[in-house]
Order: structure tokens, then C-alpha cells, then sequence
């Protein structure tokens, strides 16, 4: 049986690191994509032969293709691709938000996800293979201060259904992960670099963990190949919904 092949952005933390371990220790090749090139090197001294890192920012579509076309032979057969990189900037409401910052989540969490996806398509069709996108429960639930990153995470879900509608008959599935309250670096980020805020709100919640969210796509990606997995949401069992806001005069 061919040994199959995983490429994960966002790989040198929380979601995606997990998920390149998780497919690693079961014996695929792992593309890591990701900027942090020290956090790579650690994948690769785990995994040697099996991992191969690539370290560019994502928004960098030249930097992408010259990643993909660097692969070496024996890992240009995508079998998954699991569009993880992303982030969160800032906990503003919209009138005082930065826009860069929301240009920065758009450039991230949307245009380059579509690029790579885009440019992988061919091979993935061609594997019959599957793509998994994590999305989140902001793209269903607002909540004050989600605004843009709310809406990236829409398109993510949204992304998903149309690529499932046009890989039809492909054999390709799709599926849109999508996390609730997840204790990785994502408030770190948010934040700028505030542990008092992002201990806080985890302090007790018993968040998810990147393994979990690794697992659940483990599960995704080994599922037999006549089964797709539209959407999946997870939340922790401490998390629910939360209520409508009400103004008052």
C-alpha cells in the first residue's frame, strides 16, 4: 500500500502542529507549512525522513509556489490538505478596530487558503483526496469583537460547501472543521502577547486541546473514501450558546 502524504499550514503551532504529529506517528509523509522556522525544525527532528517544513508566510503567494515547487518527488502526491494557518488580531469592536489588522486576517484566513487550494487542486483530484478546512463556531455564532475574523471563518464554511458542489463526481471530499473555545496560542495572537488574558479565559473551561482537534481530523481523513463529512462542530462540553444582546434606552 503507498504511503499517503499530508500538507498542513499553519504547522509550527496549536492546530496544525498537532495534526502533523498525529499523521506522522501513524507512518504518512507530512508537509509542514508554517512561518516560524525554529518550531519546523522541531517536527523534522521528531519525524526525519517522513516530514518535510517549508517556513514562508502564507499571505506570500510567490513564497508558496516556490514551496510547493521545492517538494521533493516523493511528497507531490497530496493525499489531504488541511487548511489550517489562521488567525484572530485584536478584541475591538468594529468602530475602533485596526484595519490592517483586518486586512491581515482577510489575506490569511481567506485569500490564501483559496490559493493553496487552488493550486492543489489538479493533484488532489487526480488522488482522489480530500480537503479539510478549519473553519470555527464564529463563522455560525457572532460574538462582540469577532467582526472580520467572524466573517473570514464564514467564508471558510461557505468555501467548503461550493468546493464540494464543484468536485462533484471528482471522488474529492471536503470538510469544514469548525472549533469553539480552543486553548492554543489563537488568544496569545489575539491579544498581542497577553498570558494574564488568554490564562483567564481558559482558567477552568476545560478547553479543547490541539490533539483533539488533530483527532477529529485523523478521524476525517481515514473515514472510508464513499463517506464525506460535510461540517463538524466541536466545543468543549463547558461551552454553549449565549444569548441575544438587548439595548435599553
Amino acid at each position: 500500500m503507498d504511503m499517503k502524504t499530508l500538507l498542513v499550514t499553519g504547522a509550527s503551532a496549536g492546530f496544525g502542529a498537532a495534526t502533523a504529529r498525529r499523521f506522522a506517528q501513524a507512518g504518512w509523509r507530512v508537509i509542514a507549512f508554517a512561518r516560524r522556522a525554529e518550531r519546523l525544525q522541531q517536527l523534522t527532528g521528531e519525524f526525519g525522513a517522513n516530514m518535510h517544513i517549508a517556513a514562508f508566510d502564507i499571505r506570500d503567494a510567490n513564497a508558496m509556489q516556490m514551496a510547493l515547487d521545492a517538494l521533493p518527488a516523493d511528497f507531490r502526491a497530496v493525499d489531504v490538505l488541511v487548511n489550517n494557518a489562521g488567525l484572530a488580531l485584536g478584541t475591538a469592536k468594529a468602530p475602533q478596530c485596526d484595519l490592517a489588522q483586518w486586512r491581515q486576517m482577510i489575506d490569511t484566513n481567506v485569500t490564501a487558503l483559496a490559493t493553496l487550494t487552488h493550486k492543489l487542486l489538479p493533484t488532489l483530484i487526480e488522488r482522489r483526496g480530500a480537503i479539510v478546512n478549519v473553519s470555527s463556531i464564529s463563522a455560525t455564532y457572532p460574538y462582540t469583537g469577532g467582526n472580520v475574523y467572524g466573517g473570514t471563518k464564514a467564508f471558510v464554511t461557505q468555501f467548503s460547501l461550493g468546493l464540494r458542489c464543484d468536485l462533484h463526481g471528482t471522488g474529492v471530499r471536503v470538510t469544514s472543521v469548525e472549533p469553539g473555545m480552543a486553548e492554543t496560542e489563537f488568544t496569545l495572537v489575539r491579544t498581542g502577547g497577553d498570558q494574564e488574558a488568554s490564562d483567564k479565559l481558559y482558567h477552568g473551561s476545560h478547553p479543547i486541546t490541539g490533539d483533539d482537534i488533530a483527532q477529529t481530523i485523523w478521524w476525517i481523513a481515514n473515514l472510508p473514501p464513499h463517506l464525506n463529512v460535510n461540517r463538524i462542530e466541536v466545543m468543549p462540553v463547558t461551552q454553549s450558546f449565549a444569548g441575544f444582546q438587548v439595548a435599553r434606552d
